[in-house]
């Protein structure tokens, strides 16, 4: 056996490993019209004028929300004046201080703003259904942090392809949403659209700000506080928020390939490591197919491949032809991977942030906390 099929036996069996985590995977958030106290809503917003609008009548809409906060982080289109015709409090983020990217800076002022037991903070593309507040909140019954993955919007069949080829790559690195065992704190994943926590004990930890200059806000925090003992949760709501990221293929190439890598949260050997996993176990076998040279171990990539695109299915608001030839373009999204790994991206709407060298400290040997302790509080 070569030393290149002997890594790609290993990387396998790791991707097999991590994918039969989804046999005990925690079932997906059910809606609750009502919730347990009060919730507020933050939504940090950055030129998002033509798309905050749905957000904003969903979570206006939403009888378990008692408020919505639009922090409007040095919007140029006009973003204020659209949140507050809609009826949301307008708070406007303050100068940004050296050392801080702007979503953490805007979500900081925004929790501080809010009046809420608990706070939901969204993104502005984000479009929750009915009941998706009060599930949160019932989640914070037994976890300290809460984020829900979301079900996508692509416009075509090309981006829904890259789309779910770059989500594979998240599935292959950290296994399925909702596991049923915590991951180690320094593997933990959240997902930054939407994320729900009792705002007394953020306020206490200001979490937002011991992340203040990580790109990747939503997993430096959630892997900062799970190494502080915080019970985190990332749960699948698919059924009760769906979410429209990008406008083309082109933005969707730039933007979230620029995030997937978690370069600024994640240690050199990991990111090798990850970036091998992707290269053996989904980039290789498409490659080798494609010169009419694929191995046994090749094909047998491929079906475990093409039976977590059918597992994808349900990530998608139309799931199409574009979710079938997604394996297709692994090797791009291997590239694309690579490419953010060695050359990271620290710009966004016109700031740009200087580069990072550390790694957020967390601990393994934290304790979790106990499920159901937040009721107490």
């Amino acid at each position: 056996m070569s030393p290149l099929t002997a890594a790609q036996v290993v990387a396998g069996a790791v991707v097999v490993a991590r994918l039969a985590r989804g046999r005990r995977r925690l079932p997906p958030l059910r809606p609750l019209p009502a919730a347990r106290g009060t919730i507020s809503v933050v939504i940090p917003a950055r030129d998002e004028a033509a798309r905050i609008g749905p957000c904003l009548r969903a979570v206006l809409g939403a009888a378990a929300v008692t408020e919505v906060i639009v922090v409007d982080d040095g919007s140029r289109d006009g973003t204020a004046e659209v949140a507050a015709s809609l009826g949301a409090k307008v708070v406007t983020a303050g100068p940004l201080p050296g050392g801080w990217v702007g979503k953490q800076w805007a979500l900081r002022q925004g929790v501080a703003t809010a009046g809420g037991d608990v706070v939901v903070t969204l993104d502005a593309d984000a479009r929750p259904a009915p009941g998706l507040f009060g599930a949160l909140a019932g989640a914070l019954e037994r976890y300290d942090l809460v984020s829900a993955a979301p079900r996508f919007a692509c416009g075509s069949a090309l981006e829904q392809a890259l789309h779910a080829s770059m989500l594979a790559t998240l599935v292959y690195r950290f296994g399925p949403v909702g596991p049923a065992s915590p991951p180690p704190p320094h593997r933990v994943v959240a997902n930054g659209q939407c994320m729900a926590f009792r705002r007394a004990r953020m306020t206490e930890a200001d979490g937002f700000a011991l992340v203040r200059d990580r790109m990747a806000d939503d997993v430096a925090l959630a892997r900062c506080l799970a190494g502080r003992g915080w019970s985190v949760g990332f749960l699948d709501a698919g059924g009760l928020l769906e979410v429209d990221m990008h406008d083309s293929v082109r933005e969707l190439w730039r933007e979230w390939g620029r995030s997937l890598p978690l370069r600024d949260v994640t240690g050199p050997g990991w990111q090798a490591a990850d970036l091998a996993v992707i290269w053996l176990t989904g980039a290789l076998p498409v490659l080798r197919l494609a010169v009419g040279r694929p191995t046994g171990l090749d094909v047998a990539l491929l079906a475990v491949r093409l039976l977590l695109t059918g597992a994808l299915r349900g990530s998608y608001r139309t799931p199409g032809a574009g979710l079938l030839l997604s394996p297709l373009l692994d090797p791009a999204s291997a590239l694309r991977l690579t490419q953010a790994t060695l050359r990271p991206v620290r710009t966004w709407r016109g700031r740009t942030y200087p580069a990072v060298r550390t790694y957020p400290a967390v601990s393994g040997g934290a304790r979790p906390a106990r499920p159901g302790r937040n009721a107490a509080r």
